[in-house]
């Protein structure tokens, strides 16, 4: 509530000096092209404030066209970005109330009248715009997993779960750890940019993602990059992250931008269950992965009440292993996964949390729920972090996915997916191979991954302007920024790329 405050008091005071401007500004003053572009902006700001996404969006297209046309870019930039962050900030909310009624209602065969007013009164995610309540597109796909019978139901013919559970129930399991059944995956990423989506003046920067080596992920080869005269920094495949950045003139491609990379790493399933509780070391406190890995973050945020919740769930717990699987848990029987809105946390302002909006919300997918898992842990004085990528354990095709980790001293990084373990419970299964398959997942992970990052909001090099509109807190896609188009590129191009992956040893 406090930076509320402080944002709108910042708003106020730029209509008060306008308004005051406009009481006793000179003939000079008033012929200022600049003047109506700035009242245009400030209102968009003010109606942003005020929670009118749409309308805001509107004002800063003005003042956009405004500075344009009196040839002030740097200004017409910041307008720009600001159309973009206010259209991101509503965009996921596709439905008005009659229009989520009906989405239930195709998507939840039964479902009584009491039933849709419960879920959009109480469970759904929505947003007020205008004075508008808006719902969430998957408004409909997030009340199935609220209510694992239904999707059960649904789901009795849809899921091969014997294939999703294929190393969770494998009786051939190594019994020690943590490194075994080495996979070799090679494969293809590919980025295809229309040529009519190209920008035509200026440069088009790109952040392309790669591969990272990790305790797990081995042997990490990049060849074949694309388009080699415009690389500009990397490939990197070592540390936090993996990514090649290029910037590409405007005029330098004759049809349409392919940038691609063969890929290939070995991924190791890992198996962690034969911890000992005793034998866990003690925590150099002063090391800088330490500190690193138990601090706040843009996503991963510690919170008075988030250190309180932690303390509740673990209680008289002590051991950093113990009070971990407590966590683990927790999230699997306290928040059910569902599709959250990521553009629009990622865009709005004030800042929200991912880790705090599933933790005051009790809505949150892959992401939300690992990055919820190191927040909790954290808190505790566990370090903890929420690794992103691809799987290949739901089916072959690679699906970007979030899962997370602890570290434990003598250990090391311990694995865990709170996601997949939560999917035994949207199909009908003997009670012993749903409690096995969960177990597994507490501290063990399949080779079916690739790993992009091993933190959310990981920086890089060059980084990402402050003020471009980009979606921060993952790169399991490119960024794409540029600032002479006057359309989201990045958007436009989310559809644009893609990974194939094979098992080849």
């Amino acid at each position: 509530m406090r930076y509320r405050a402080i944002t709108a008091l910042l708003i106020a005071s730029v209509l008060l000096l306008i308004a005051a401007a406009g009481c006793t500004a000179t003939t000079e003053e008033k012929n200022d092209p600049g003047a109506p572009a700035d009242e245009a902006y400030a209102r968009g700001l003010a109606e942003y404030g005020a929670a009118n996404y749409r309308t805001a969006e509107e004002r800063f297209s003005e003042a956009y066209a405004l500075y344009t046309d009196a040839g002030d870019t740097d200004k017409a930039l910041t307008a720009r970005n600001a159309i973009f962050r206010a259209n991101r900030t509503y965009m996921e909310y596709m439905f008005d109330r009659s229009a989520a009624e009906a989405a239930l209602r195709e998507k939840v065969p039964g479902i009584t009248d009491a039933g849709i007013a419960d879920w959009l009164d109480t469970r759904a995610q929505k947003i007020v715009s205008e004075n508008e309540t808006l719902y969430f597109y998957d408004v409909a796909g997030n009340y199935l997993y609220a209510h694992p019978d239904d999707m059960q139901k649904q789901n009795e013919r849809g899921i091969d779960f014997d294939y999703i559970g294929r190393f969770a129930w494998a009786e051939d399991r190594p019994e020690h750890g943590p490194y075994v059944n080495p996979v070799r995956y090679s494969g293809i990423e590919r980025l295809e940019i229309p040529f009519e989506a190209l920008p035509s003046t200026g440069t088009l920067k790109i952040w392309f993602p790669l591969p990272v080596e990790t305790d797990a992920q081995r042997n990490v080869t990049v060849t074949n990059l694309s388009c080699p005269d415009f690389i500009v920094a990397g490939p990197v495949t070592t540390g936090p992250i993996g990514y090649v950045y290029y910037e590409v003139p405007a005029g330098a491609v004759n049809g349409n931008l392919v940038i691609s990379a063969d890929i290939a790493f070995t991924s190791y399933e890992q198996i962690f269950e034969d911890i000992d509780p005793a034998l866990v070391g003690e925590y150099n406190t002063s090391d800088p992965e330490y500190l690193l890995y138990t601090k706040s973050e843009r996503n991963i945020e510690l919170t008075d009440a988030v250190r309180e919740k932690a303390r509740e769930i673990v209680g008289n717990e002590t051991n950093p292993h113990l009070q971990a699987q407590m966590i683990y848990y927790h999230i699997i029987e306290t928040y059910p996964y569902s599709h959250v809105p990521h553009g629009s946390l990622d865009a709005r302002e004030p800042k929200v949390a991912e880790s705090t909006y599933m933790f005051e919300t009790g809505n949150g997918d892959c992401g939300t729920q690992s990055m919820l898992f190191a927040a909790f842990c954290r808190s505790l004085g566990i370090p903890a972090r929420a690794l992103g990528g691809y799987q290949m354990i739901m089916a072959e095709t690679p699906g970007g996915h979030f899962w997370s980790e602890y570290y434990l001293p003598g250990y090391g990084w311990v694995p865990n997916d709170v996601t997949v373990a939560e999917a035994a419970d949207w199909v009908v299964l003997p009670e012993e191979k749903r409690t096995a398959f969960k177990d597994y997942y507490a501290t063990n992970l399949d080779p079916a991954r690739l790993v992009i990052q091993t933190n959310v909001d990981t920086p890089m090099d060059p980084a990402l302007p402050d003020d471009a509109a980009t979606f921060r807190v993952v790169r399991q896609s490119p960024a794409i920024v540029s600032d002479t188009v006057d359309y989201d590129i990045e958007l436009i191009c989310m559809g644009c790329f893609g990974i194939s992956l094979t098992a080849v040893e």
